[in-house]
């Protein structure tokens, strides 16, 4: 295995890691800053406010992205196991 072998396996599995937690990191912010506007609107300051909106938004998030988020892991999976000759080889 060469350097730059390992170096774009790593930016591979940085880039697949980021792409999975996009949807549920992008919904957890999103509805904790609707949240935060409407507490800070009403001035109710009660953290199971914030807390469960996010969780119930983040677990429709997760069902609704779910099939794509296994999907791009399993492309990322089966290239992998595919490149594993190519990689022992260093050609």
């Amino acid at each position: 295995m060469t350097p730059e072998s390992i170096t774009t396996l790593a930016q591979q599995a940085l880039w697949v890691t980021f792409l999975v937690a996009l949807p549920l990191l992008g919904v957890a912010l999103v509805v904790g800053l609707l949240v935060s506007l409407i507490q800070a609107a009403t001035q109710l300051n009660e953290m199971t406010l914030s807390f469960v909106p996010k969780v119930l938004a983040m677990g429709l998030a997760g069902v609704l992205a779910g099939p794509w988020m296994l999907h791009v892991m399993m492309d990322f999976t089966i290239r992998l196991f595919e490149s594993i000759p190519h990689l022992i080889s260093g050609g």
